[in-house]
């Protein structure tokens, strides 16, 4: 089974979420979103695919989202300022075959292996 994180090594979910990826014997591909952020495109299509919306993946505790005032922001707003500002993602993501989870909790991507 393959599957692709959107990862950020510093984050312990995250890495937490990759050790369970490596423990169930999938072929990963490690996305460091951070330093390699998805274009609008891609990001819109692995949020379709999990079913969520960007509030859904959105670091609301993030200092920069309450710099931003993003309460009240729309979808638009919010997956504009997540590419400009990748910090704003939530990690991490995970996408197989059988569809997109955010680990958080880790195991949530047991759904999808």
């Amino acid at each position: 089974m393959k599957a692709t994180i959107w990862h950020n090594p510093r984050c312990s979910k995250s890495r937490e979420t990759l050790a369970l990826l490596e423990a169930a014997g999938a072929e990963i591909a490690t996305v460091e979103y951070l330093k390699a952020p998805p274009e609008r495109a891609e990001l819109e299509r692995l949020l379709a695919k999990g079913g969520l919306a960007p509030r859904d993946v959105l670091r609301a505790g993030e200092p920069l989202a309450k710099e931003l005032a993003l309460a009240d922001a729309d979808d638009d707003r919010l997956l504009s300022l997540m590419l400009l500002h990748p910090v704003l993602i939530e990690r991490p993501l995970v996408e197989t075959d059988k569809g997109v989870r955010l680990g958080r909790p880790p195991e949530r991507v047991r759904e999808i292996l």
